[in-house]
């Protein structure tokens, strides 16, 4: 498995500093977006006097087009930074194509959320307010699915294996299996299944979702045992937006770690 990236240094805030537009899915779900106000509001705790704001792809406002044409009147900069856990065509190309439609602003893609020792402390973090304990991490007869929303280009389902390795790694070897509320397999009932005929009987979902909504909520609905909420505003998640927020307002790719230093880092 490739190493994770080291967690760059912090830089600081000032009002030159290009606008953090934090870019979710959107959702119908009215809880959605009231999370990821939360979640943005604990990247402004970390990062006095950026300038932060959130833009959805649809269903929500305010829509990334209308935030974009509002920062190239404003004469700003901007580094989107998707609130996605993986490659797919909301980031190779929904988010560069709406770049492309306002061409006086200068602005680029930050990396997508995934994979990050931050993203898997996260998701550890919530299962064990579901209730998962060391004594879970330790027993034979228990197993996670990594639900998430899924995606038909293969660096996603790619990413979310690498996520559930070191997950599965971050509970003491754990099997964990990733799984797609969509666009992809397995889904989340195929994966219980194939956990369940391995000899899992304590089976975890795992919920590889920035926001509660629809995808989100069946996934928790097939969980044999324990659910996690999604990430929401985890301080971990909060860290890991501006963990890429960083490299890409400065051009610079972040420097390679081995995995104990990546843990040291955080």
């Amino acid at each position: 498995m490739q190493p994770f990236a080291q967690l760059p240094a912090p830089l600081p805030a000032s009002v030159a500093a290009p606008v953090l537009v934090a870019v979710g899915h959107g959702s119908r779900d009215p809880r959605a977006r009231a999370t990821l106000a939360r979640l943005l509001d604990r990247v402004r705790e970390l990062r006095p006097g950026l300038d932060v704001r959130l833009a959805h792809i649809e269903l929500n406002a305010p829509l990334l087009d209308d935030t974009l044409a509002a920062l190239a009147a404003e004469g700003r900069e901007a580094v989107l930074v998707p609130l996605l856990l993986a490659p797919g065509h909301h980031v190779t190309h929904d988010l560069p194509a709406a770049l492309a439609a306002v061409p006086g602003l200068r602005a680029r893609v930050a990396e997508p959320l995934g994979p990050h020792p931050l993203l898997v402390e996260a998701l550890a973090d919530r299962l064990a307010q579901a209730g998962w304990t060391p004594a879970d991490s330790a027993s034979r007869a228990t197993g996670v699915v990594l639900a998430s929303a899924g995606s038909r280009d293969p660096r996603s389902a790619a990413t979310l294996r690498r996520i559930a390795a070191a997950l599965g790694a971050r509970l003491g070897g754990t099997p964990v299996v990733a799984a797609y509320a969509s666009a992809a397999a397995p889904t989340v009932p195929e994966a219980v299944a194939a956990l369940t005929a391995r000899g899992h009987h304590r089976i975890a979902v795992a919920s590889c979702f920035t926001a509660p909504g629809l995808f989100a909520a069946r996934a928790a609905a097939h969980a044999p045992w324990i659910a996690a909420d999604p990430l929401g505003a985890h301080p971990a998640l909060a860290r890991l937006v501006l963990h890429r927020y960083d490299p890409a307002r400065t051009g610079r790719p972040a420097a390679p770690a081995t995995p104990s230093r990546e843990l040291a880092a955080i």
